[in-house]
């Protein structure tokens, strides 16, 4: 008997946001949903052809508590950090971010012809991790493996395992997945999302049918969490549908969380406001100790 699949526990169309110092963006979910996503916090959809909208970027700004997931689809990002990394994320690429006790980096994004568009994950750290060294992972489109299945659909594997090829993005503490799947009309996909895991979905393009007790299709642009069971089922109802696929451990731990940085404890974040302030921000590397 085939296992029942997971059906839309919850949908989101995104809202509109100024973000950075004023890049026009696409909020799914954030501190609002805290902790329907557990261990993911925030997720943003950056898209446009106005260079206005996009131009004036993410400027110096400071990170603590968390790893950030920036995957480009189209256009050019600059970035640099106080690790002393530097150079641009291109179409296809991800940077995946360990913040851990802190680290200050910008994010530009270069003038384009056509569309500059692409996704900022936020995903939570274990609060033993939250003071870990920070570490930075800057991986090109040639890095993902790609699968393609007999009836079409291609995957290509940020992190965790599909049809037998895992990803580059590995040893992440909430062992997260993230795909981005293209299936074509009228065919359909499956992903066996670990049992307790959080799953959600995010349509790129095109309208997708999740199988499960909700029969609406999830258009483009609108997020579906998932509630328990077993798989992911998906259908691309009437044209070819691309969509990211995202799951990972919850963390079920308290979150603490101011603008960017997210700990445990509100005296936790006056500590990192207070070394913000003091020029010290960058020097606290050290376990957490459990309050």
């Amino acid at each position: 008997m085939a296992e029942v699949a997971r059906s839309i526990a919850h949908r989101f169309p995104g809202v509109p946001t100024l973000e950075g110092a004023g890049v026009r963006l696409r909020r799914s979910f954030s501190n609002n949903e805290v902790p329907l996503f557990d261990p993911f916090l925030l997720l943003d959809r950056f898209g446009s052809s106005n260079p206005e909208d996009y131009m004036a970027g993410f400027p110096w700004h400071p990170h603590r508590g968390i790893e950030t997931v920036t995957y480009v689809l189209d256009g050019e990002v600059e970035h640099g950090d106080t690790l002393g990394n530097a150079g641009v994320i291109g179409a296809g690429d991800v940077q995946w971010m360990n913040s851990g006790s802190g680290i200050i980096h910008q994010e530009m994004p270069k003038r384009t012809v056509g569309t500059m568009s692409g996704f900022q994950l936020w995903v939570n750290l274990p609060a033993k991790e939250k003071m870990s060294v920070p570490a930075y992972r800057g991986l090109t489109r040639a890095d993902f493996p790609e699968v393609t299945t007999d009836d079409g659909t291609r995957v290509r594997v940020v992190a965790g395992l599909y049809g037998g090829s895992e990803g580059p993005v590995k040893g992440i503490p909430v062992d997260p997945t993230y795909l981005d799947v293209t299936v074509p009309a009228g065919r359909s996909f499956q992903f066996d999302a670990p049992p307790g895991y959080t799953a959600f979905a995010h349509s790129i393009l095109g309208n997708v049918r999740f199988d499960g007790t909700d029969t609406d299709p999830v258009v483009a642009g609108e997020t579906a969490l998932f509630g328990p069971g077993g798989p992911v089922r998906a259908t691309a109802v009437d044209a070819d549908a691309r969509f990211l696929l995202v799951s990972g451990r919850p963390l079920h731990e308290p979150v603490a969380w101011y603008g960017p940085i997210v700990m445990n404890t509100q005296a936790q974040l006056l500590d990192a406001v207070r070394q913000l302030r003091h020029g010290d921000f960058l020097q606290h590397q050290r376990p957490i100790v459990e309050e």
